[in-house]
């Protein structure tokens, strides 16, 4: 499970939910702002303030930069087979 934290305005949130798109994860995204939740709230959740912040299966991993690294190193989630 992926959860990406953003705000609406933020261009790498947006990127960040580009790149995912592009590799078929799925992912549950959480506006900060729509939420409520404080940047101070974001760092004991995630222990990043800035956005986006990102988790993955429950351990978070950083913002877009370091999504990037996980990706280029081939370390992603492989992405969730069709059901049929």
């Amino acid at each position: 499970m992926i959860t990406i934290y953003v705000t609406s305005w933020c261009p790498y949130c947006n990127a960040a939910k580009r790149l995912l798109r592009e590799k078929n994860l799925e992912y549950e995204v959480i506006d900060i702002e729509q939420a409520g939740i404080s940047r101070e709230q974001l760092v004991k959740i995630t222990g990043g303030r800035s956005v986006p912040q990102i988790v993955i299966d429950g351990k978070p991993i950083g913002g877009y930069g370091e999504l990037m690294a996980l990706d280029r190193a081939g370390k992603l989630p492989e992405p969730v087979k069709e059901r049929g």
